[in-house]
């Protein structure tokens, strides 16, 4: 049998739901949180493999979740173009990677964004980005798909925005179901997208294009 070392006096019951107020009256670290987790899991954090995985864990999930420090607003006032063009502009097959919030494990796959401008552009890295940034928090793929919509719509205000999202999540592929090729599509349709039929299906036929050559 292995040798724990003694925690502090923090322990939780992993029975209860914490409040949001007990929440925030520990006074232990992060790494000292995941040590407890290794130790409840039947795990020996003292072995070789599992020193330094308290670190490792905490740089992980500050880097998982950073998009809880940045402004989705800001970011996109920071490329905002004056133009004339009123056509369709799509940015599609944008990776995404996300942590799913009732289990904390990975939920992964493709965003297509399209809009209509009405006088105003957003360069065209500002997407991806956008994505990356709502992406980078404990999410639901639906929440995430309103998200990227509504904020494109309201810092631009173009005729309309559409979003749609493909992923897979290792919640069901890994654990529950244990369904494989098991795939999750949302959208959000805004505007234009949403009362058009023309302009809704010119957008889903062409996210469906293969690129050729490109």
């Amino acid at each position: 049998m292995f040798q724990v070392a003694k925690l502090p006096d923090y322990q939780f019951d992993m029975t209860t739901k914490p409040t949001t107020e007990s929440a925030t009256l520990t006074s232990a670290s992060f790494e000292d949180l995941v040590q407890e987790m290794i130790v409840r899991l039947g795990e020996d954090p003292q072995r070789e493999g599992l020193l330094l995985t308290p670190e490792r864990v905490r740089k992980s999930m500050q880097f998982l979740t950073r998009g809880y420090a940045e402004d989705p607003e800001a970011l996109l006032k920071g490329a905002l173009f004056t133009v004339t063009y009123d056509e369709m502009v799509i940015v599609k097959d944008i990776e995404m990677f996300s942590l799913c919030e009732h289990h904390m494990l990975p939920f992964f796959g493709k965003v297509h964004v399209a809009y209509i401008p009405n006088g105003k552009v957003i360069g065209l890295s500002k997407v991806p980005r956008l994505i990356e940034l709502f992406s980078r928090r404990l999410q639901i793929q639906e929440r995430l798909t309103t998200q990227i919509a509504e904020t494109i719509q309201k810092v631009i205000e173009p005729q309309g925005v559409g979003v749609v999202i493909e992923a897979r999540h290792l919640c069901m592929m890994m654990r529950g179901v244990e369904k494989q090729h098991s795939a999750a599509v949302t959208s959000s349709m805004l505007g234009c997208f949403r009362n058009e039929q023309e302009t809704r299906s010119e957008f889903l036929s062409l996210i469906r294009q293969r690129p050729n050559g490109i």
